[in-house]
């Protein structure tokens, strides 16, 4: 079998035994399971292909990954029919020569034997790969993703939570604890839910509430992740939290949905926390775990993506990406572990998370937004992020919300229809508004 490797994928192509049938799917291995892949062949001969390895990274979003996993694909089977037929074209070849000594053939003889041999197993192997298995290559360069060769589990929508429509709320927020803004101020008559949550007074949703005059639904919720928070439920001690995204459904006139997730999907708390008591972050076993975390995270991250573009009342969505706490001063953070070269290797992982959230956003033609923390990171003179003394570190602060929210205002200027877009601040002028607190559904 000939291994390719594009697009994050290694793969071994080869020939699945024939069948009796002249069309068909062939056979794919995938973590010692062997399945049917999605498209189908003509003739009996088909591939066999063996995922080896796989990081679902490079493909975020729907499909146009790369021509490059195709071509592969394709020039993988013509290197695998190459070979088989040089092997039996050898094979041919031995069994001429031992032929040819049994009979006590002259050179001239053994030479001719050998040579029909070889011209005519090729020209069999030839005229039957030509015959069985010629629109192999075409079928196998139109696969473009992991998709296209084996399918999806199909998402199961999430369904409305119970409970009347919140036809008056503007935005919805979901999300982790940087949305949920702990660390700061609570809410003013904070819920149950709030309270278990860690929702804030200062975090983004309310500060954009209070700039626009809006009702901002703050649905974020500390420890969520895609599948334990966002799209499924949530327990936190013996609280149970709804889906985020199912109580978001009741918002049925919200003009946006914007989306901060992902640190606790790839246990960023516990990388963090490695990286400062080891004596390097970017150790095999390390990256591999974030390797394999980042992929898992990748395809939650797809499903997400799918069922917020087919809410029925097509908000705006922005996705907001993670601010680097860190920058080039890393002196103060010497007394908790951290040294410039492991900052270094953790700004490189947020990276890597950004751009798939990115990549993602795109996807979807949704918006993604990047918070400018410049100047303002864990060693400045006035930071947007909580040190190792503060109730949440690597939390923004109050202000880090602020910038935020000020990210946050830009991108919904542009995204939103004219009359549900708010107002940009007056050039040369900066307001700091004084948060509320925002509407929260019981759980």
């Amino acid at each position: 079998m000939q291994s390719v490797s594009a697009a994050g994928q290694t793969v071994q192509v080869g020939a699945a035994q024939p069948g009796r049938s002249m069309s068909g799917p062939g056979e794919l291995e995938l973590f010692g399971e062997t399945i049917a892949t999605r498209p189908h062949f003509d003739g009996p001969i088909r591939p066999l292909l063996k995922l080896t390895h796989i990081n679902l990274a490079p493909q975020v979003g729907a499909g146009e990954l790369v021509p490059d996993l195709s071509r592969s694909l394709g020039s993988g089977w013509l290197r695998y029919c190459l070979w088989e037929s040089l092997i039996a074209a050898g094979c041919a070849a031995v069994i001429a020569v031992a032929v040819a000594g049994v009979r006590r053939a002259t050179r001239r003889t053994l030479l001719a034997m050998v040579a029909a041999g070889v011209v005519s197993v090729c020209a069999v192997n030839a005229v039957g790969i030509y015959l069985l298995a010629s629109g192999t290559p075409r079928v196998l360069r139109q696969v473009r993703s992991l998709d296209d060769l084996v399918g999806r589990t199909p998402t199961q929508p999430v369904p409305a939570a119970q409970g009347p429509a919140l036809p008056h709320v503007n935005a919805v927020v979901l999300g982790d604890s940087t949305a949920a803004a702990i660390g700061n101020r609570p809410v003013q008559h904070p819920t149950g839910t709030d309270r278990t949550c860690g929702r804030s007074a200062d975090s983004y949703a309310a500060d954009l509430a209070a700039v626009n005059d809006w009702n901002v639904l703050n649905l974020a919720c500390q420890g969520a992740t895609v599948t334990d928070g966002v799209l499924g439920v949530q327990t936190r001690g013996d609280d149970v939290i709804p889906p985020q995204l199912a109580v978001a459904q009741r918002a049925t006139s919200a003009s946006a949905v914007i989306v901060s997730i992902g640190a606790n999907d790839m246990n960023w708390s516990v990388l963090t926390g490695l990286c400062a008591k080891s004596p390097v972050c970017d150790d095999k076993a390390s990256t591999a775990y974030f390797t394999e975390r980042l992929a898992a995270f990748t395809q939650n991250y797809l499903d997400l993506l799918q069922q917020l573009a087919a809410l029925p009342h097509h908000p705006a969505v922005l996705v907001n990406e993670y601010y680097d706490p860190f920058g080039p001063d890393t002196a103060c953070l010497k007394k908790d572990g951290i040294t410039p070269a492991k900052a270094e290797v953790l700004s490189s992982r947020l990276s890597a998370i950004n751009d798939v959230l990115k990549s993602g956003a795109d996807t979807f033609h949704f918006t993604s937004v990047r918070p400018d923390f410049d100047g303002h990171t864990l060693c400045s003179d006035q930071p947007f992020v909580q040190n190792s003394a503060d109730k949440a570190p690597l939390h923004p602060t109050a202000a880090g919300e602020l910038a935020i929210a000020l990210a946050d205002q830009r991108a919904l200027t542009t995204t939103l229809p004219a009359s549900a877009a708010p107002s940009p601040p007056a050039p040369g002028t900066t307001s700091t508004p004084t948060p509320t607190s925002t509407p929260t559904p019981g759980s």
